[in-house]
């Protein structure tokens, strides 16, 4: 990575992009470098004198882990009461893709995104680039920044937790509970669909199965993604066919 920063030295940082990403983030960066980082979609991804090709997707697996972290601690002292389960369930409906490309969809991120593919390629293109930006933001201005952005301008701007409460996101355990009360079989055939490999954007399709018919399709950058959405389709079209 500091190879590539060095590497991007030589090359000037446009003024409307530090004034777009001192309006996203509410302060000035001490690197701008990071974020340009943050911001490269693998498939744009820049090749290094050694050969190595470096993204986002480093800085996206540590901003992973300290949005999950904050999120945990938040969650932990908003709900005194609960359980571990309900804990777990409430971090995975506030961290979960759509939710990540939606903030990012609304904050504009996109915008600052560099990619060579559409969001019918790589659905999660946004919210990855999100989670980036907060690995960024954690390298740059640590913990209790970081926290600070994610408390403020994603917490409190954007989630609504009293209707995450009553919102239903594991379609595939529900659909599952139907066909154990309904004594149908279900399966899933999921596989992955063949992609222009020099992009490195694999897809799954996932078909869930009900006697032999296609009760739902989902498409996903992970067989779990697509299952979640072949599943919730699946339950809107139960009623027509049971």
């Amino acid at each position: 990575m500091f190879g590539l920063i060095f590497f991007l030295r030589k090359k000037k940082i446009s003024k409307t992009f530090k004034k777009r990403l001192k309006e996203i983030l509410g302060y000035n960066p001490r690197n701008f470098r990071l974020y340009e980082i943050a911001l490269i979609h693998k498939s744009a991804s820049l090749r290094l004198s050694d050969g190595s090709l470096v993204n986002n997707e480093r800085l996206e697996f540590l901003g992973d882990a300290v949005l999950s972290a904050i999120i945990a601690e938040y969650l932990f002292f908003q709900y005194p009461n609960k359980n571990e389960g309900f804990l777990t369930e409430m971090r995975s409906k506030i961290v979960n893709r759509d939710m990540l490309n939606d903030v990012a969809m609304k904050i504009k991120l996109d915008s600052l995104v560099i990619s060579k593919v559409n969001d019918n390629t790589s659905q999660n293109l946004k919210g990855d680039a999100f989670e980036a930006l907060l690995g960024a933001m954690f390298i740059d201005r640590g913990f209790k920044r970081t926290k600070k952005f994610i408390e403020g301008q994603f917490l409190q701007k954007f989630v609504d937790l009293k209707h995450l409460q009553k919102t239903e996101t594991n379609f595939k355990s529900k659909i599952i509970e139907w066909s154990q009360k309904n004594k149908q079989d279900i399966s899933f055939e999921s596989f992955e669909e063949s992609t222009n490999k020099s992009k490195n954007t694999p897809v799954f399709i996932s078909h869930l199965m009900v006697l032999d018919k296609v009760l739902g399709t989902g498409k996903g950058n992970s067989k779990k993604e697509a299952e979640q959405k072949a599943a919730k389709e699946a339950l809107s079209n139960i009623k027509k066919y049971f």
